[in-house]
């Protein structure tokens, strides 16, 4: 992975305190926003950098949580009204635009 710059952290996390409760937005989706080449970009500065954002409203393109935070993440979701189908949102449904 190319080296991430703290213009492009600041740019990710402000993208994901703009989804507002409610919604969801994919790694994917951050990424074309931020202008990033990958996903994993994002993905690596919401493992690294996001404690304090709504991390729960970043999920995968499709529509399922990241696997080993799957329940909490799922919880935090329905308690503002984005309701999961088999496990999966329904990104038709809950998605952001940006």
């Amino acid at each position: 992975m190319a080296a991430i710059t703290d213009e492009q952290v600041e740019t990710v996390r402000g993208l994901v305190a703009r989804i507002p409760s409610g919604s969801v937005a994919t790694y994917g989706d951050i990424a074309e926003a931020a202008g990033l080449s990958s996903a994993r970009t994002v993905g690596w500065i919401m493992r690294t950098d996001s404690s304090d954002l709504p991390w729960h409203r970043v999920i995968s393109a499709s529509g399922r949580p990241a696997a080993h935070l799957a329940t909490r993440q799922l919880e935090r979701l329905r308690a503002e009204g984005v309701l999961a189908v088999d496990g999966r949102v329904p990104l038709r449904e809950y998605r952001h635009a940006f």
